[in-house]
């Protein structure tokens, strides 16, 4: 387990300052890299920034925040969480990446996905009715491109490419590609016949019941005659100095974050008893360092984890209480579990 790497996720929430009024889009902007330079100065191996296209995360355009963010950073990963392949261009998602890949001399990464929120695809013109077909067609071409080599593909979401060459060329000679995965069986099984490795989203009930997918995800490369490859978890959570800070500090944000996206898609109102049930047994990573530490450990040992990744950011949390959190996720959760994993 000595090989397990760990790293924080944002989707560039909106926050408030300490007065609790909100602050720009363009603020948060700057945050959010100011978060992932701190985050490479305190040992976090990754961090991914997410992209969506509403009022509520200010992050739309993620590469390119993760292209500032490796002008002042040194060795960490830098990735998204996710990519909304299904309302972009693989030609374009290639040449971004692979663009921020040279930038940062070869610390770029893509985690691919269909994004649980849909605002992007009248925005850019899609039909929600191809939703499935958006995205099994753009990760198809997708994978051809990663090899970077001459492309030949035809489908019905974008026209054809005749030998197609793509450019720039990454030095390694191939991007760090994941597919984020929420939980559906076919989506396990593309995931393995593809051969890229796997991220479960994990936002809600106990890690545990997600064993069953990575067992899934192992035995379909098995049969499809494919190498092992890493199973990653991104989990919700935040880390303060006592188990009772970090959950009094995080319910009235995490409940107005929940909220309103439940307003929108039937869900009723977060209470308390279920935040406190999640962060007890669930798939909220909340507390004291040894407490997120300690549960941490039991995830990746449950499901047999080559990378935890915590979505550290969660509704308008203040930024200087993510830096916080930031610090204390670097500085002493990531080497508690690494000893915790060497017992």
């Amino acid at each position: 387990m000595s090989t397990v790497s760990f790293g924080l996720d944002t989707f560039g929430d909106v926050t408030v300052d300490q007065r609790g009024d909100r602050l720009s889009h363009a603020q948060v902007l700057r945050n959010t890299v100011e978060q992932a330079v701190l985050a490479d100065s305190v040992g976090v191996d990754a961090f991914g920034v997410g992209e969506h296209h509403r009022d509520d995360y200010a992050v739309s355009a993620p590469e390119i925040v993760l292209a500032a963010a490796a002008s002042r950073t040194e060795r960490i990963l830098l990735g998204t969480a996710v990519t909304v392949l299904s309302s972009d261009d693989p030609v374009r998602v290639f040449e971004k990446f692979a663009t921020l890949d040279a930038i940062s001399s070869g610390r770029a990464e893509i985690t691919l996905g269909r994004g649980s929120f849909t605002e992007s695809f009248p925005l850019f013109g899609f039909d929600l009715a191809d939703y499935e077909v958006l995205f099994e067609e753009k990760l198809d071409l997708l994978h051809a491109l990663l090899a970077e080599t001459p492309v030949s593909w035809s489908g019905r979401t974008r026209p054809p490419l005749v030998d197609a060459d793509v450019y720039p060329k990454t030095d390694s000679g191939r991007l760090s590609t994941w597919i984020g995965v929420g939980g559906s069986p076919e989506s396990v099984v593309r995931a393995a016949r593809y051969g890229i490795p796997m991220m479960l989203a994990i936002i809600g009930g106990e890690p545990g019941r997600f064993a069953p997918y990575a067992d899934l995800y192992r035995r379909a490369l098995t049969e499809l005659g494919k190498e092992v490859l890493p199973v990653a978890v991104h989990s919700p959570g935040f880390v303060a100095d006592t188990d009772a800070e970090a959950r009094e500090r995080l319910f009235p944000h995490f409940k107005v974050n929940r909220d309103r996206i439940g307003r929108e898609r039937g869900w009723p109102p977060a209470t308390r008893e279920d935040f406190e049930a999640e962060a007890d047994h669930g798939a909220l990573f909340v507390g004291a360092p040894e407490t997120v530490a300690a549960k941490i450990d039991d995830t990746v040992r449950t499901l047999g984890l080559s990378r935890f990744d915590l979505k550290y950011s969660n509704g308008p949390l203040p930024h200087e209480q993510l830096m916080h959190a930031i610090a204390l996720y670097g500085d002493e959760v990531i080497p508690r579990v690494r000893e915790l994993l060497e017992a």
